[in-house]
């Protein structure tokens, strides 16, 4: 096992060192260059379009859904990729990026997020673009999709590692490490007994999980714009109850940004390098940009059009990363505790605190507990498609159980080497993709100019998985 864990560590540390967070900010930037700052400068139309497609009978594109190829409204496709993206990291990843990296990793969480926009715009219109269908008609696609039909039969490999990787990682960082976090907190503030959690979190994912997409997607729908707005809610509240200190934290955010930080209080100081690796790296992994997750979630979108669900799927960047992980910054950075040596959760608990005494913890053990669930639900997707694309549509039930019996094991155990192993393959899932993006560019630019010059967009033959 010591062996083991020394290889995941090493590897560990390349997959995640400074060479990966470089490419995938380039593939960002090669992108949004290329689109002309295309998701910028329609963050409008994209919100548009999202609250035309939350409706389940109809699409953006004005007809009923017997009219459109997919399973769920394109607004639930969103909450699907944000209920697998809005978790631990929006709480304590933040935290951390500042911990480790002081104000000014805020900064570059910012640049990393404005860049993953490009990159979710990109993965969704390529998924839309090359999905399947398989034996039972429902829409598949993802990385492994549109590597396989976007780059053809030469790259399947490469699809297929993606796959891998994500069937595995789905156990680790979308299921045990989240049920993980939820025992913890619940232990702490409530003490419930992780057996207890990991319990009831297994009976209600198993519930859900075990209806599909649709009933997922239905589910998410519900609780990630309920859960999203009240903790956003509860941020402002903090933030009104220290207005005092906002322009402070404002100021302190672009100027350590460009200039070290020195050590104050509990704070260990930080450099300038130190501020754009822990605020890119946590953006990228609280808003999961390039990593190819999501693209798996909007594939299964009611549309034809697949630039209408980029505009949408980019929201999911800006929603989870510009919205959701600032109220945190901002409630930390307000709060004098960030300089007192904690990190993670505790240090968003104990910032929440600090404004509502007696309440502030039981609000991010809460949410926390809410966001974690639903970011089991989203991965369990993602797995199950990636497990799919190795080993056919009958083997689809098979991994949602093992999923769901998954679930009660990570609440109770330590996860040391499994964190590690899940988060490992979890970037490795970026390469794949980031290739493919790269490739596929051509095909995205194309896409998106013919959409704005208001040309009609076929969405390809129709490919069949069986088939195909």
């Amino acid at each position: 096992m010591d062996t083991l864990n020394n290889i995941f560590t090493q590897i560990n540390g390349v997959v995640w060192g400074p060479l990966m967070l470089i490419l995938l900010l380039g593939v960002g930037i090669y992108l949004q260059l290329g689109l002309k700052l295309l998701p910028i400068r329609k963050l409008g139309t994209g919100f548009k379009l999202m609250w035309q497609g939350r409706d389940e009978k109809h699409t953006p594109s004005g007809k009923s859904k017997t009219d459109d190829d997919g399973e769920i409204s394109p607004f639930n496709a969103l909450m699907t990729a944000l209920s697998a993206t809005i978790g631990t990291g929006n709480i304590a990843g933040v935290a951390t990026a500042i911990a480790l990296g002081g104000p000014g990793a805020v900064f570059w969480m910012w640049i990393t997020a404005l860049v993953g926009m490009a990159t979710k715009f990109a993965e969704a219109v390529l998924a839309v673009r090359f999905r399947e269908t398989d034996s039972t008609g429902n829409h598949i696609g993802g990385p492994m999709f549109y590597i396989k039909n976007g780059l053809g039969r030469k790259w399947l490999w490469l699809g297929a590692a993606f796959a891998f990787f994500g069937a595995v990682a789905a156990f680790g960082i979308g299921n045990t490490v989240q049920s993980n976090s939820v025992a913890d907190a619940l232990e702490s503030s409530f003490s419930i007994p992780p057996m207890v959690t990991g319990i009831v979190i297994m009976l209600l994912s198993g519930a859900v999980i075990l209806g599909g997409i649709k009933r997922i997607a239905k589910v998410a729908g519900k609780l990630v714009p309920i859960m999203g707005i009240a903790y956003i809610v509860a941020g402002i509240v903090v933030l009104i109850i220290q207005a005092d200190q906002i322009p402070g934290a404002f100021s302190s955010i672009f100027y350590y940004a460009f200039n070290p930080h020195a050590a104050l209080g509990g704070f260990a100081g930080a450099a300038v390098m130190a501020a754009i690796r822990f605020g890119v790296a946590r953006g990228i992994f609280s808003n999961e940009a390039g990593l190819g997750s999501a693209p798996i979630a909007h594939a299964a979108a009611r549309t034809k059009n697949p630039v209408r669900q980029g505009l949408i799927a980019m929201l999911g960047t800006f929603i989870d990363t510009i919205m959701v992980c600032s109220i945190t910054a901002l409630v930390i950075l307000t709060a004098p505790v960030w300089q007192t040596g904690e990190a993670g959760a505790s240090l968003t608990a104990l910032s929440f605190d600090n404004a509502l005494p007696g309440y502030g913890e039981a609000i991010v053990s809460i949410v926390l507990s809410i966001f974690a669930f639903t970011t089991i639900l989203g991965w369990s997707f993602y797995g199950e498609k990636c497990f799919q694309f190795l080993f056919g549509t009958r083997s689809i039930m098979l991994y949602r159980v093992l999923f769901v019996l998954a679930v009660p094991v990570g609440a109770m155990a330590q996860l040391g080497f499994i964190w590690l192993m899940a988060d490992t393959f979890n970037a490795m899932m970026a390469i794949p993709n980031l290739i493919a993006l790269a490739l596929l560019s051509p095909v995205v630019f194309k896409l998106a100019k013919a959409y704005f010059n208001g040309e009609d967009i076929l969405p390809g033959e129709e490919l069949d998985h069986d088939k195909a």
